[in-house]
């Protein structure tokens, strides 16, 4: 028979599944939902390998760090990185209950992004983008807002119909770290948005063709169809089949974004009106988008060429 010491410390002894049923719970609320999708994934990833019912304060970060090199190694450096944030974010939660966790993510490095200066899309491409003939109303809307407005994919798919102030065709979003933000869209956008409501006051404004067939959070729902919030999931992948042809498709929905930013900086938009427009905190994280195009340079420098002035 083990010591009362013993005893004490197996009863008090906190399991992974437990540890990370907790931290999840912390998530629960509409402006952590993206995290806990995400972080989701590697919880349920790291349940699976250690076994929920090992004790938390027990796991090795040299496991940890072996395992998750062999998982997402060959991952690109965004995805790496989103794993390693969902670790380190369960080590903190565990750390601040008392559980004596380790850092979880000891063992792995963040790794830095190449700078991607591919990703914006031509105006050309924008446009015969979202004037296509054969696209759906609500796509229409969707993606033309996400440019117009330059916001992240996950804010505008949050959007509920109360959100907006379409006299003043602006909306009040909660962007990262659950700041509350406004965006703001342009003529295209305010002339289709009534088409998209048909007179609707409120639940979510980018909602499902059919019905919902299992139950959801009632604000996720259109109270008058039962319609459901668009997923991105959803939404990523009707974007993705309609640019699939397109030059260099398929494309993402977060390109609209790049793009949009991209070419308000070619237009000579100022620091301070990009950071409102991206909605970013930081020049450094704007400075990833905010690129000028290979053929915007181009036109650049043709115009300051001293041959063209002879």
């Amino acid at each position: 028979m083990g010591s009362v010491h013993q005893i004490r410390a197996a009863a008090e002894a906190v399991t992974l599944g437990q540890a990370a049923q907790a931290y999840a719970s912390t998530l629960d609320h509409p402006e952590s939902r993206g995290t806990a999708r995400v972080y989701g994934v590697t919880l349920r990833a790291l349940r699976q390998r250690f076994g929920d019912g090992c004790d938390v304060a027990g796991i090795a970060p040299g496991d940890v760090a072996a395992w998750f090199a062999g998982r997402w190694g060959q991952a690109a450096p965004a995805t790496w990185n989103r794993h390693r944030d969902a670790l380190g974010a369960l080590s903190r939660y565990c750390a601040a209950q008392g559980w004596g966790t380790a850092d979880l993510t000891a063992g792995t490095a963040r790794r830095r992004r190449a700078p991607d200066r591919s990703r914006a899309l031509s105006r050309a491409d924008v446009e015969q983008l979202l004037t296509g003939d054969d696209i759906a109303i609500r796509e229409r809307v969707l993606w033309r807002l996400l440019y117009e407005s330059a916001a992240r994919s996950a804010e505008v798919l949050r959007l509920d119909v109360a959100d907006l102030d379409l006299p003043n065709r602006r909306a009040r979003v909660v962007r990262k770290a659950s700041v509350v933000d406004v965006i703001s869209w342009q003529t295209g956008t305010a002339r289709l948005l009534p088409r998209l409501l048909k007179g609707r006051k409120s639940g979510p404004v980018f909602l499902t063709d059919r019905r919902a067939r299992v139950q959801m959070p009632p604000a996720d729902l259109d109270p008058a169809s039962g319609r459901a919030r668009l997923s991105y999931r959803q939404a990523a992948g009707i974007f993705e089949q309609a640019t699939a042809g397109m030059p260099g498709g398929p494309w993402t929905l977060h390109q609209l974004r790049h793009s949009a930013l991209t070419h308000a900086a070619e237009e000579g938009a100022s620091t301070s009106t990009l950071l409102a427009f991206s909605g970013h905190a930081s020049v450094q994280s704007l400075a990833r988008y905010a690129r000028v195009s290979p053929e915007a340079l181009g036109h650049w420098q043709a115009q300051r060429d001293p041959a063209r002035r002879r």
